[in-house]
């Protein structure tokens, strides 16, 4: 087996199929070997029977008299029942190789002599005055050398066939796994970076050519990922630069107003604002990094959570936006700022189907959408969140402001991570959001649950975020 191993696959498909062409071969050999050795048998015998029949018959038709002597060449014997030759024509080794008894019924017998097989058929006589048996012989020496000759063919043909069939297995495996020596050596120049191209899909629609197209579309989800892992550092290292080098300038304030207690404070709270952001970028950057290893591994966590439960992560969502937005009385910009509305419907046809979808990541959901709704909207900007069942039981989270909306050009990339609509988004909404990764995080999120999430411009003005989560 380790000698196996080591061996091409080129050799192995040559070695197994002159095994199998060895046992095929092999078998019909014999089998043409048996056929032809029952057929010079069964010549023999048909003449051997035709040599005693006349002395049969003669036996049967005249039971009194003596029988004839045969014919020179003709060898035939008459027996006695008491084991006297009444007749004896045969060769001495076939006659003394004989039984002494008279058989039941007709015998073909094959003896070999030192001349020689011969073939002999016995057919017993009886009658009233005596019982006896004729054995009539055929040198059977013509019928063996015709069989050797045509076993000395079968074995010079079968080892004829193994080779021919050998060299063509050697030349179809070539020329059958001349498509992957092409994808190795086009392999090589992609892991050494000589190439950017793909590997070579031949011309023939078969499973190397399956084959190519799936290592083709696995190198491009790999360069995908690459350059969305790239891409991602590349905007992390830009979106920490800016908050490490404001934290980095707070403490240094806090430094130089060691001497002022409201100079410090100040410092101080700004300081945990940048903390703060900081903090949740990186907790949005690890929830995207784990959606992302879950959806490349296929292993999402199996849950299943109640429409009726998905509810109380929406007004939970509600409070949270009322007290971060300074809903109901709290000044979002400022002094004397108007206040923030936000509210919400809920429209559940069965709130007992259940949906692939933890109820914390739910909020997130609900979280990031307001946050991002407030985030386009102006100082009295109104918030509508509408979470309802669709006929087919599919959970759609609506979430709308009445702001000045979102530009065009931004919605095919608002799903992106770290794509941002600077002109139309507010100072100071910070976390995630501020990044660029609130949508991005929804998007992962309602994906990992079959859903799907979207956001338009409302004809009347705002914006309009949509996620629809299929029943689990």
């Amino acid at each position: 087996m380790r000698l196996l191993r080591r061996l091409s696959v080129r050799a192995r498909i040559t070695l197994g199929s002159l095994l199998v062409g060895a046992v095929v071969l092999a078998g019909a050999a014999v089998a043409l070997h048996l056929q032809i050795a029952h057929a010079t048998l069964e010549t023999d015998r048909s003449l051997a029977a035709a040599d005693a029949a006349p002395f049969v018959s003669d036996l049967r038709g005249n039971p009194g008299e003596a029988p004839d002597r045969p014919a020179a060449g003709v060898l035939v014997g008459i027996r006695s029942a008491d084991g006297d030759w009444v007749v004896d024509a045969l060769p001495r080794a076939v006659s003394r190789a004989l039984p002494t008894t008279v058989p039941g019924d007709e015998v073909t017998l094959r003896l070999r002599t030192p001349r020689g097989p011969v073939t002999v058929v016995g057919v017993p006589v009886r009658s009233a005055d005596r019982t006896s048996v004729v054995w009539a012989a055929r040198d059977g020496r013509a019928g063996h050398e015709t069989l050797e000759r045509i076993d000395r063919s079968l074995v010079v043909g079968t080892l004829l066939a193994l080779t021919a069939f050998g060299l063509a297995a050697w030349l179809l495996s070539t020329i059958a796994l001349r498509p992957v020596s092409r994808m190795r050596r086009a392999a090589e120049d992609l892991s050494v970076g000589r190439t950017a191209g793909h590997l070579p899909v031949g011309p023939s629609d078969d499973e190397l050519a399956d084959l190519a197209r799936t290592l083709n579309t696995f190198i491009d989800r790999q360069r995908e990922n690459t350059e969305r892992e790239r891409r991602i550092v590349s905007d992390a290292s830009h979106e920490l630069r800016t908050p490490l080098a404001a934290l980095t300038a707070r403490l240094e304030l806090a430094h130089r107003s060691a001497g002022d207690a409201v100079a410090l404070e100040g410092a101080l709270t700004a300081a945990e604002a940048d903390v703060a952001r900081l903090t949740s970028l990186a907790q949005t950057l690890l929830e995207l990094s784990r959606l992302d290893e879950a959806t490349d591994t296929g292993r999402a966590p199996a849950v299943t959570t109640t429409a009726e439960a998905l509810v109380t992560e929406v007004m939970q969502g509600v409070d949270r936006a009322r007290m971060t937005a300074g809903a109901g009385g709290g000044a979002r910009d400022g002094v004397g700022a108007a206040p923030v509305d936000v509210d919400f419907t809920v429209d559940l046809l069965d709130p007992t189907v259940g949906y692939g979808i933890d109820p914390a990541a739910f909020g997130r959901i609900v979280d990031n959408l307001v946050t991002n709704a407030l985030a386009h909207g102006t100082a009295a900007t109104a918030v509508t969140i509408e979470l309802a069942q669709t006929p087919d039981r599919a959970l759609r989270l609506v979430v709308e402001d009445d702001g000045p909306g979102v530009p065009e050009t931004f919605l095919p990339v608002a799903f992106e991570r770290f794509a941002r609509a600077d002109t139309a988004r507010r100072a100071g909404t910070g976390g995630a959001g501020g990044a660029g990764l609130g949508l991005a995080l929804v998007r992962g999120l309602a994906g990992q649950a079959g859903g799907t999430a979207t956001l338009t411009n409302r004809r009347t003005g705002g914006a309009s975020a949509a996620v629809v989560v299929p029943p689990a």
